[in-house]
């Protein structure tokens, strides 16, 4: 029932949602909140102070008179969702404040009370200074979910005026700051915020993975190879791969070489430590041959023989951190909307875009290339490297259109523009 009402309620919480607010939204991830704060405080003219806010139990405090008052929904609906009770040890305990972490519509119900913060906090700031000086404040608000970070031109401005602003903003909505974990600090101290650590370096912002992330995430490795001595070295490089190209794809559009050098280089000893505990009469040369070979130009390769499908032979290796390549993510416009038609365009390519590095996704291609004899499902003219193409969604996705390949064809990027300027149909071609 809760995802029958999010259905209802996410078009219009986008529609009154803050620009910069990147949590728990469609298309919408932490390295665009990340890309923001590079957008805001890259420049030597940027600003150079942060409100690095924590808000203490978010989930669990927020007041249910608010939420019933301003989420627009069945408000009967969601004071029962509210006040229904949590059973914990096979009791039966009531709900007074918060929203159920893990809920299918928590997340939006959250997104709804911090929403403001944003544009809210600006209204404010341009009828308390005026315009033409609140450009020079370089105020800026990035959010993801509860997490969020302000800017400012100076530690008094953040400490005087937008602290107290945004206090009395979340004590209306039964929330408060944490006095331990909140700070404002200068971008040369630096800041950690999603897993990153932001500094600029003699006026140079660098965004690295912070040492919290890299010590947790080694931790969360160290355990599992533990736990993992008696298992084969096929079933733990099965294990521990998602892990490693999870991360490493987390970090892969920041400052991460020195970071994934250097957590390869104790995933190494660590994984030496493993096998020396399966086999501790054995010689390390002896080892070394067991467990590690060199492949191409890589030496040192942690890596098995392992059966094929087909039934051949093939080797697997573990995913190389060092060998992952950092590319630069392309933010999302902050005006997007998923549920407007005249967004479609924009976000067909933004996720075809986004999407490149996906082998299935280049697999999905093929087959739309192959069916379409490699022709424009609109001009009927061959499309390639040259000319390009574009994925076009028939029924539009903000209309409820699927991601199936019955409802997307090929296009030239120039006929793709026609067909959206124009509000042209386009007839998906008879497969080969």
């Amino acid at each position: 029932m809760q995802a029958l009402h999010l259905l209802a309620l996410d078009p219009v919480l986008e529609t009154v949602s803050d620009p910069n607010s990147y949590g728990f939204r469609k298309n919408r991830s932490t390295a665009d909140a990340m890309s923001q704060i590079f957008v805001r405080m890259s420049q030597r003219t940027s600003a150079q102070w942060v409100l690095d806010a924590d808000i203490e139990g978010f989930f669990d405090n927020i007041n249910h008179d608010w939420m019933i008052d301003h989420v627009r929904m069945d408000k009967s609906i969601l004071r029962k969702w509210l006040k229904s009770g949590v059973v914990d040890w096979a009791q039966l305990l009531a709900t007074t404040a918060g929203t159920p972490q893990g809920g299918i519509i928590s997340p939006a119900l959250a997104n709804w009370t911090l929403n403001g913060l944003e544009t809210e906090l600006i209204e404010h700031l341009c009828v308390r200074f005026g315009p033409s000086k609140f450009q020079k404040l370089k105020v800026g608000v990035i959010r993801y979910a509860d997490d969020f970070v302000v800017t400012g031109a100076s530690q008094e401005l953040l400490e005087t005026e937008i602290r107290p602003w945004i206090e009395a903003f979340l004590a209306r909505r039964g929330l408060r700051l944490s006095q331990a974990k909140t700070k404002i600090v200068h971008i040369d101290q630096g800041f950690d915020f999603l897993g990153w650590n932001f500094r600029k370096y003699e006026g140079k912002l660098l965004i690295k993975p912070s040492k919290k992330n890299v010590k947790a995430f080694y931790e969360k490795l160290r355990k599992i190879i533990g736990e993992q001595l008696m298992a084969k070295q096929e079933d733990l490089i099965r294990l521990l791969n998602p892990m490693l190209r999870g991360w490493a794809q987390y970090h892969s559009p920041v400052v991460a070489k020195q970071a994934f050098s250097y957590m390869q280089s104790l995933m190494f000893w660590r994984l030496m430590r493993w096998a020396k505990r399966r086999h501790p009469k054995k010689p390390t040369d002896w080892i070394r041959k067991k467990y590690w070979r060199k492949i191409g130009d890589r030496s040192w390769v942690f890596a098995v023989d392992v059966a094929t499908k087909e039934g051949g032979k093939g080797v697997m290796e573990l995913y190389s951190l060092a060998g992952t390549t950092i590319e630069r993510h392309r933010k999302i416009k902050g005006d997007y909307h998923p549920y407007d038609p005249q967004c479609e365009e924009y976000g067909e390519a933004l996720r075809q875009e986004r999407m490149l590095k996906s082998m299935s996704y280049r697999k999905e291609w093929a087959k739309l290339y192959f069916d379409q004899r490699g022709l424009c499902a609109l001009c009927g003219y061959e499309m390639n490297l040259d000319t390009g193409w574009h994925d076009h969604h028939m029924e539009y996705r903000v209309m409820g259109g699927s991601d199936a390949l019955g409802n997307r064809v090929l296009l030239h990027p120039n006929c793709h523009k026609q067909v959206h300027s124009l509000g042209l149909k386009v007839v998906k071609p008879v497969p080969v």
